[in-house]
């Protein structure tokens, strides 16, 4: 028997172990965990391995989605049929006048591993200047560049250039630059040579200590399937008794008493169960449900609870302010002379540079796709050829901030979106520097062999390009900052992620952010759930 054959055997004799595993504590669920963690995605997945590395630690993970276990959530290139799907949470932003009205479809995910099973698998660790800046607004050192440095080297298996005082070689997380790149995705770094723009061997390594560049994305994929954080975190130690995994389950409220919290409420087919936790519950429901379930739970702002009939149990103003997000235009589009089979997920190189001279980091960012993607408004404006590649201009550093709204008392009452996408008229400045830093891109020399023609935007004047970028806007569904940490009055929690006035309870998602990074969220959010891992172990004594 080869080696790839025994181990396909014993993972799937693993997996059988798990599965029955599970299903003997599904079946005997207990009253009462020492630990309950909200959510299942790329910080929960986190802290719920973190705690059960203890064996005398008693864990309950909760996650409102289903299993895992879809062709969609494996293979690598399949995941933009994740996007509306079951596993796909479905919100939409309100309609936004800086938008031409449009409403914004905001896909989060609904599954264990959360958004680590949807999304793109871009390993993106953030800027310098972004983890300096977690730690001036928390005032703890703990979240600077220098300390979170350390964590990365010992959760990652970097598979790249060596970097050692960089990357990490024997950690959890298999992350590995494209095997065998596009030839597009080559010739893009070429076109970035041609205009001046350095190249880096690694995007997540002194890149992103200064002013940009372009290289090859980060990719959480082995041999094409997908290696999401809870795979790679929690799956592992699902065969222990002290870690109890329960999908299907939404939580709905914090039961709170005397100022701690005390357990949680859920539905379960529809019908009531509450959990008690008698050491902590850890939020980790993303920065829409997370903000939902704690102002449903009586914390939020006094003045907006009271309206809605919530009894107050702690007035945090911020819980939902902050919203922020990245957001690109989708897309500028070349046709291709002939098709190219896309590789990987589709998208292995980018560019990251700054809109204006004076910024002390990057805020705007190409990034590659292999396969045309355009808006329904801008897809009834051009004719779109199959055989197409793009580029999607993005914007990292927006000064636009929204915020969310509870409607109700109910699990099933909405939570509205207010985004504010282009509120600010900066962002839209950004934004056009960005689109026409993507042409100069596109239609440079180096990408030549692979344009029949540029689809769009073309040339257009300002006040076109103003709309084409307003029509071509779209979430990279990085929706953050909703339940900020910080020392200010609209803080939610310090820097060991513990809720102001609540006892016993913490937040471990990307709704802490004081700011969104330059960078997709995963792997923020990994660190975020190693902190609040290692802020638990240290103040319980685990």
């Amino acid at each position: 028997m080869s080696k790839a054959s025994t181990l396909e055997r014993l993972d799937a004799e693993f997996a059988r172990e798990v599965e029955e595993n599970q299903l003997r504590l599904r079946g005997s669920l207990r009253t009462t965990y020492d630990f309950i963690v909200c959510g299942s995605g790329s910080s929960g997945a986190v802290v719920a391995r973190r705690l059960a590395e203890n064996s005398d630690v008693s864990v309950l993970l909760i996650e409102a989605g289903g299993p895992d276990s879809a062709p969609e959530v494996e293979m690598a290139a399949a995941w933009p049929l994740n996007l509306g799907s079951a596993r796909d949470w479905g919100f939409t932003a309100l309609p936004n006048p800086h938008l031409n009205g449009r409403v914004i479809p905001m896909s989060m995910g609904k599954v264990l591993g959360g958004g680590s099973s949807i999304n793109v698998m871009l390993w993106a660790r953030g800027h310098k200047s972004d983890w300096d800046y977690f730690a001036a607004a928390a005032g703890d050192p703990a979240w600077s560049y220098d300390r979170v440095l350390d964590i990365y080297r010992e959760i990652e298996n970097w598979q790249g250039t060596p970097d050692p005082a960089r990357r990490g070689r024997d950690g959890l997380l298999y992350i590995t630059p494209p095997t065998e790149p596009n030839p597009v995705a080559t010739a893009m770094l070429d076109a970035a040579t041609e205009l001046g723009i350095p190249i880096f061997d690694d995007v997540n390594g002194s890149m992103m200590e200064g002013p940009g560049g372009a290289g090859y994305m980060n990719l959480r994929i082995n041999n094409g399937r997908r290696q999401s954080i809870f795979r790679s975190y929690t799956f592992p130690l699902m065969s222990q008794p002290n870690i109890t995994v329960l999908p299907g389950t939404l939580v709905t409220r914090v039961l709170i008493e005397r100022g701690a919290a005390i357990g949680v409420e859920c539905l379960i087919a529809g019908r009531r169960h509450s959990f008690k936790a008698s050491k902590e519950v850890i939020l980790s429901l993303g920065a829409i449900h997370t903000p939902k379930v704690l102002m449903q739970s009586g914390v939020g702002d006094a003045e907006t609870l009271a309206s809605l009939g919530i009894p107050i149990v702690q007035h945090l103003p911020g819980v939902g302010a902050n919203f922020q997000d990245h957001i690109m235009v989708t897309s500028c589009i070349w046709e291709y002379p002939e098709p190219v089979a896309p590789h990987d997920n589709g998208g292995e190189a980018t560019i990251f540079a700054k809109s204006a001279p004076e910024l002390d980091s990057p805020d705007i960012q190409l990034l590659q796709i292999q396969f045309p993607v355009a808006t329904p408004e801008l897809a009834g404006r051009y004719t779109i050829p199959a055989g197409s590649w793009g580029i999607f201009p993005a914007l990292l550093r927006p000064h636009s901030v929204g915020r969310l709204r509870l409607t109700g008392t109910k699990p099933e009452d909405p939570i509205l979106i207010d985004s504010q996408i282009l509120s600010e008229p900066g962002d839209l400045t950004a934004l056009r520097r960005c689109v026409d830093l993507a042409r100069e891109v596109g239609n440079a020399q180096g990408l030549r062999r692979f344009v029949k023609r540029e689809v769009m935007p073309r040339a257009l004047t300002s006040a076109a390009m103003d709309d084409f970028i307003r029509d071509g806007v779209s979430t990279i569904w990085h929706q953050s900052c909703t339940a900020k940490m910080g020392q200010d009055d609209m803080s939610v929690v310090d820097g060991r992620l513990k809720v102001y006035g609540v006892n016993r309870l913490r937040i471990a998602d990307a709704s802490v952010m004081p700011r969104v990074p330059l960078a997709n969220t995963m792997a923020p959010s990994v660190i975020i759930g190693e902190q609040a891992s290692r802020a638990i172990a240290r103040e319980h004594q685990l």
